[in-house]
């Protein structure tokens, strides 16, 4: 019996070690990152504590409410979870319309912003500049969008020198065409193609990833598809994962806890294509069956 005891103590021992190697413990903080007109934009960091002397790649996740509301805390899981898994992530605050009587244009210029503090702050914050992935929902999905497309729509004040443009793309049923087939035409005052994904794809653009439900009837499927068509001719990498007789918002966990962990799936996967992400995953060890 005393031999037995023993022997299942050094298996769990054993195993609680095999855990703490593949999966790390998070702390999180808080940095202004902008001040203008009065208010402090804040970005939230979640960091694998066990890791605090690297350089590590991040996720970069901006929130979605149709640039009217909303607030970092919408993408606080998929962040936890991903500095677990080795990365730090950072979830911004960005000016809206409901906090700050602003429009589009101003929320693009904070996300643009934010991505320029990160690697200007790469140092003290532990990040690896060539590895930044931008990411983030329905809106927040375009905004992390115009961080790598709309090179024209800058804060006055930003360090122009520094790039924005992310290494690549994990975007939530973004809105990528803000003009007539796509959302928010009527937010954009007569300038919708000034901050339209699809009207000013390039070549040259770091590879994306889209998880848009085809029931969608915010952010139409087709304009995701189209988006992908677009990038695929300017010879970038977009892969388009459609989820069936989902609606927007899909891949919240609140929402649905299914869709939330094939989504939160199918980043791991195209984020370990890149070498971004260490140990083991547990969300796939869970949810088995779930593509």
């Amino acid at each position: 019996m005393k031999k037995l005891i023993l022997g299942l103590f050094s298996v769990l021992f054993l195993f609680s070690l095999q855990l703490r190697a593949q999966h790390f413990n998070i702390e999180s903080s808080e940095v202004i990152y902008k001040e203008i007109n009065g208010h402090q934009l804040k970005m939230v960091i979640y960091r694998p504590t066990e890791l605090r002397e690297m350089r590590l790649p991040a996720l970069v996740l901006f929130f979605g409410g149709g640039w009217v509301n909303g607030d970092p805390s919408h993408f606080q899981q998929q962040a936890e979870y991903f500095a677990s898994r080795g990365m730090v992530a950072i979830c911004p605050d960005y000016r809206t319309k409901s906090r700050h009587a602003t429009s589009p244009f101003e929320s693009v210029k904070d996300a643009r912003s934010a991505m320029r503090y990160i690697k200007l702050h790469a140092t003290e914050l532990g990040i690896d500049t060539g590895k930044i992935v931008a990411g983030g929902g329905s809106a927040g999905g375009h905004l992390a969008a115009c961080t790598a497309i709309i090179d024209k729509v800058n804060e006055a004040t930003d360090n122009l020198s520094v790039s924005p443009v992310p290494s690549a793309l994990v975007l939530f049923n973004p809105v990528v065409d803000t003009g007539k087939k796509g959302y928010g035409q009527e937010k954009m005052d007569g300038r919708e193609f000034a901050l339209s994904p699809v009207h000013n794809i390039v070549a040259g653009l770091p590879p994306a990833l889209i998880m848009h439900g085809k029931a969608d009837t915010t952010v139409p499927y087709e304009n995701v598809v189209r988006f992908k068509h677009v990038m695929k001719q300017e010879g970038n990498q977009c892969i388009l994962k459609g989820y069936s007789k989902q609606k927007h918002g899909f891949f919240n966990y609140s929402r649905s806890p299914k869709y939330f962990k094939k989504t939160l799936k199918k980043t791991e996967k195209f984020l370990e294509n890149f070498d971004y992400l260490k140990g083991t995953s547990w969300v796939r060890k869970y949810s088995a069956g779930l593509k």
